[in-house]
């Protein structure tokens, strides 16, 4: 009920946003902030949840499928994912300017978000919200450095190839597609990092944590998803163009 309230909170405020705001920049850094908002706080209860019912994880799966479709249908237009704008912004579909603005918001909004969270479990709305209950770092990293690595590297170099070459698929089907892809890459990823390979998404649900072990935190999860953004680019635009310009002069 929390999180399905959050995303009509969320959705009144895209309404407000495109109706009031109309210089560029403030129209893309509030959608932006609205969006990580949405993705961050979604994100802390589905985990709560989860914690509540380890026995069961295929309802978490479940849980992670239907609100990564609720996130795709409901904020069109946004990433919530610096990652993604990275992308963007390598590949020229996006300005330094405005490129700077949606990193900005998406960090903002990120601690936002936490505190938020602390806040309405503090209002104990349900069984699972009570006041003692802090946002205190629980080390996700289940697994040495390199294999964390990795694992964020992977992910973010697959999600973000998805998200590149699905642009063309119908928008209904591509949602599908997408949230499927999400919901193994948590299957396949959770039990080493968490699988968040977005930067922001870390910050808020690790805010304690970046603390206490910023290098490692910082490797893992923000510069790993870089590197697999970095690799991903590298393949599409230079590698592959290069492999298949090779075979044509062959034949």
């Amino acid at each position: 009920e929390l999180m399905l309230s959050i995303v009509l909170f969320v959705g009144l405020g895209r309404v407000i946003a495109r109706q009031q705001l109309h210089r560029p920049l403030a129209h893309a850094f509030a959608l932006e902030f609205l969006a990580t908002f949405q993705l961050c706080c979604c994100t802390h209860e589905l985990q709560l949840l989860s914690a509540q019912d380890s026995a069961h994880p295929t309802w978490t799966l479940t849980l992670i499928y239907f609100f990564s479709l609720v996130h795709g249908l409901t904020l069109v237009g946004t990433s919530g994912n610096p990652c993604g704008v990275m992308m963007q912004m390598m590949l020229g579909g996006m300005s330094p300017e405005m490129g700077a603005v949606r990193l900005s918001s998406q960090l903002v909004s990120a601690l936002c978000s936490r505190y938020c969270v602390s806040a309405l479990w503090n209002l104990g709305l349900t069984k699972y919200h009570f006041s003692e209950r802090n946002l205190a770092c629980k080390n996700p990293i289940d697994s040495d450095l390199p294999q964390a690595i990795i694992t964020e590297v992977l992910c973010s170099f697959i999600f973000h190839s998805a998200l590149l070459q699905f642009q063309e698929v119908r928008t209904k089907l591509r949602i599908h597609l997408l949230a499927a892809l999400i919901t193994f890459l948590a299957y396949a990823g959770g039990s080493i990092t968490g699988a968040v390979f977005n930067p922001a998404l870390a910050l808020s649900l690790h805010f304690m944590c970046f603390d206490e072990a910023f290098p490692q935190f910082f490797i893992v999860y923000w510069l790993a998803p870089s590197v697999g953004i970095l690799l991903m680019i590298l393949m599409f635009s230079f590698f592959l163009p290069w492999l298949h310009n090779n075979n044509t002069k062959k034949e």
